[in-house]
């Protein structure tokens, strides 16, 4: 009774508010979570029809599902639910009330799709939409779904995309997922969504080893999670400045770039694994030497351990990235051993060809290299080791314009920590006192003289 009563006067609270600040209020939560939160007042009843960024997500049904419940019904269930709220929002909407940002968040069945669709063409007849994005889940997870489920969902959404060009011609964000398309469906959808700045494909290809062509006048930001794709083909994209590549499956370079020249931010994720070709990043980044912003994410394996190091593996490999990305202003490394999300079953990483030791061909930099751009430098993951220490000062040599060195211990983990007690799970060695941070500053900066030890910074 008495959590009842304080959760009333705080609505009470909430509902004397002016009605600009309630909007500004329920446009930071979830488009469903604000429409429960109106319901309990008669004042805010009129609120739903005038917000101008609208999210209407799935999960937000989802996240009340308990685990002994009929999982695939009950998520149909909120996929109508979902569907019908879209319609009944934007069919209630004043012409004249702006909707800068739409999203909604669904699963692929033809009727709900369907009927999601035609409200947002609707509505984009009669609204300029700033942004408009979809994001299309699938009944099964990634890792549930056998080749055939693939094939199935792309057949669906080709059928739904057929059935709806119009509403997929005004999106300008487009997220998907789980899909093996044929050898021209990619380039349909590109072709279709005139106004796409932002695409993600997540376990999405076009069949085994099949190459992913793109060209996009609009396109801003493309990430690729996983999928069978040998290689993505950059080929004409005037406006992309943002590229993610995760798990890619083919050890020749995953990437190829043509005109792509304002491309800023790139970011690679790979799992470590054997094999006699070894991607030649320098190259790589040759043909883009105005990226900005370069970020590698070696997934928890052991490409730079430093607790047990292998001989000749360690991170001043990444020096050939500033020699290759002469532009290069920001260069961020992650160095993590998630034992919780590593696969740690000798015969499982032999038959997937993870790598033992992830030994890593490079060349040492030219001895008067200087890189006049990089101004910052971060590692997550940092740990008072040599390798780290040598690493950071030669990058102070050669970054004659360093401005700010950023220093994250690692990740703390609590599903590490409940493994198999065999696993060897080192404990951090990070500074914490202020008398080991400027001591490790003055070890850092010893007999360089243009280095400042003000630059370094460990960041909590």
């Amino acid at each position: 009774m008495e959590n009842n009563n304080k959760a009333e006067a705080q609505l009470d609270s909430l509902s004397k508010l002016p009605d600009h600040l309630l909007l500004n209020i329920l446009e930071r939560v979830e488009t469903l979570d604000a429409l429960r939160t109106c319901i309990l007042s008669k004042r805010m009843l009129k609120l739903p029809p005038m917000l101008s960024l609208l999210d209407i997500d799935i999960g937000s049904l989802a996240r009340y599902l308990k685990p002994d419940v009929d999982t695939f019904n009950r998520i149909f269930q909120y996929n109508i639910a979902v569907a019908a709220t879209t319609d009944k929002i934007l069919g209630a909407r004043n012409p004249e009330i702006p909707i800068r940002e739409l999203r909604v968040r669904f699963c692929l069945r033809h009727d709900e799709c369907l009927s999601i669709s035609q409200a947002v063409a609707r509505t984009m007849a009669t609204h300029k939409l700033d942004v408009a994005e979809f994001v299309v889940l699938t009944e099964k997870t990634s890792w549930r779904c056998t080749q055939h489920d693939l094939l199935s969902f792309a057949k669906r959404f080709n059928t739904w995309f057929g059935d709806c060009p119009v509403v997929f011609a005004g999106l300008t964000h487009l997220w998907l997922r789980n899909l093996r398309f044929g050898e021209l469906d990619i380039h349909n959808i590109l072709n279709t969504c005139k106004r796409l700045e932002s695409l993600r494909l997540t376990h999405c290809d076009a069949g085994v080893r099949s190459v992913l062509q793109v060209q996009h006048a609009q396109l801003v930001a493309l990430q690729i999670d996983y999928g069978e794709f040998e290689a993505i083909q950059l080929n004409c994209l005037p406006k992309l400045q943002r590229v993610k590549y995760v798990g890619w499956s083919y050890q020749e370079d995953p990437l190829i770039f043509g005109s792509v020249p304002q491309l800023s931010k790139l970011i690679l994720g790979k799992v470590g694994v054997s094999s006699t070709s070894n991607i030649q990043l320098s190259q790589l980044l040759a043909n883009v030497p105005w990226i900005t912003d370069l970020r590698l994410d070696f997934q928890s394996e052991k490409i730079a351990n430093l607790d047990n190091l292998p001989q000749g593996c360690n991170i001043d490999w990444t020096m050939f990235i500033l020699e290759a990305a002469s532009s290069l202003k920001e260069l961020c490394i992650t160095v993590w051993d998630h034992w919780c999300e590593m696969e740690t079953n000798k015969d499982v990483r032999r038959k997937k060809g993870y790598c033992e030791k992830a030994n890593v061909e490079w060349q040492p930099s030219a001895v008067h290299f200087k890189h006049k751009n990089l101004v910052k430098l971060t590692i997550c993951g940092f740990q008072p080791e040599e390798n780290f220490v040598r690493y950071i000062r030669r990058v102070m040599e050669i970054a004659v314009n360093m401005k700010e060195i950023s220093l994250y211990d690692w990740q703390v983990c609590e599903d590490c920590g409940d493994l198999d007690p065999n696993i060897k799970v080192c404990p951090s060695r990070y500074p914490r006192t202020t008398e080991e941070k400027d001591m490790l500053r003055e070890e850092i900066t010893k007999e360089l003289p243009m280095a400042s030890p003000a630059v370094i910074h460990f960041r909590s």
